[in-house]
């Protein structure tokens, strides 16, 4: 606690006085964040950090396991963060974002580790799919690093899956005013990898080229009716 104290007193009196017109606009007119991050509540997975983003730039809903259950199931911080952004807020883009060494994902492949957690375990069950995808599909020879990774990939996509299911998001998507993006950021080594949806995988960002997203909206035609026959009397 001691370490945080000093960090607000520094930002109090090094950081503050420097941005203060910004914050103060901010408090005036309000957020309007460029994008909503889901990412993991690891310490070491710092979404503005990574992104470089300012006050008032990034709305972030953080995580065990960067998860978005599906709709369906009970209303949750998650849904109403997802919510609020999209529908209060406006963002136009909505990122999941994985990473390497992911505890949650750990807990998936070695279901022995959440007998003390029976919060964790039941949370997870929104990403065991993931685990399912790389048990039946990936080589059975994978280390026990690789398969965390996999999973932790695999469970980007997922939750993507869950997103659409969302009204908000799937009403903006009809509209073509919101596109989904999955990352994953590489703890070791800094790097962020990017879901091409239509490729169906991940690849890394090349500034010479657009960026790849996971899922864009394509528009939506209203379904119209047939009328029915006028009733004709014999």
């Amino acid at each position: 606690m001691n370490d945080l104290l000093k960090g607000i007193s520094s930002f109090r009196g090094a950081v503050f006085p420097n941005h203060s017109a910004l914050y103060r606009r901010l408090a005036e007119e309000g957020q309007q964040p460029q994008a909503l991050m889901i990412s993991c509540a690891d310490s070491r997975v710092m979404p503005e950090t990574i992104t470089q983003s300012g006050p008032g730039e990034l709305f972030v809903c953080r995580n065990a396991g960067n998860i978005v259950p599906p709709f369906s199931t009970a209303n949750g911080g998650v849904s109403s963060a997802i919510e609020y952004a999209v529908l209060a807020l406006g963002v136009r883009d909505i990122i999941v974002c994985g990473h390497s060494d992911c505890g949650a994902m750990k807990g998936l492949c070695c279901p022995e580790l959440l007998k003390p957690m029976p919060n964790v375990s039941a949370w997870l069950k929104h990403s065991y799919a993931a685990h399912s995808i790389v048990c039946e599909a990936y080589p059975a020879d994978l280390s026990e690093r690789q398969k965390v990774r996999a999973v932790a990939m695999e469970n980007v996509v997922v939750q993507l899956d869950h997103l659409r299911t969302h009204p908000s998001v799937a009403a903006k998507l009809a509209t073509n005013d919101v596109t989904l993006h999955g990352w994953f950021f590489d703890i070791e080594t800094g790097e962020v990898q990017v879901y091409d949806g239509a490729a169906a995988r991940f690849t890394e960002i090349n500034e010479d080229r657009p960026l790849p997203v996971a899922v864009t909206g394509r528009g939506h035609s209203r379904v119209m009716l047939q009328a029915e026959p006028a009733f004709v009397a014999e």
